[in-house]
């Protein structure tokens, strides 16, 4: 983003107010490492398809997230060209890192592979 460019104050609101919720949050951090699907989601957060989908769906329309098809599954991954993705990865340099997330799943033999 250039520094010239200021952002529109309604539309950071409402991204920042998608971000207010700790789910959408904690898949931003996650998404600033790895593409999800929304199985790995399902596992990770312990929420129903249909409530991931939501979630997923709301940032996606937001801009701020990007679906990539690889076969039959639909990965996310935190889009480069948002115009707020310079102040999206701020704000979650600031936030602790969910690798952690990760290794837990695939220690339990949760770690889903969709690929």
């Amino acid at each position: 983003m250039n520094v010239d460019t200021a952002l529109d104050i309604q539309k950071t609101a409402h991204v920042l107010k998608l971000l207010g919720d700790k789910t959408r949050l904690t898949m931003m951090k996650l998404l600033q490492s790895h593409d999800c699907c929304v199985c790995e989601f399902t596992a990770l957060f312990a929420m129903s398809q249909p409530a991931i989908s939501q979630h997923l769906r709301k940032m996606k329309d937001a801009g701020i997230v990007q679906e990539t098809r690889r076969g039959q599954w639909i990965f996310y991954s935190m889009n480069p060209d948002s115009e707020y993705a310079a102040l999206i990865e701020d704000l979650l340099q600031h936030l602790p890192d969910q690798h952690e997330r990760f290794v837990e799943l695939e220690a339990q033999g949760l770690r889903i592979s969709c690929e």
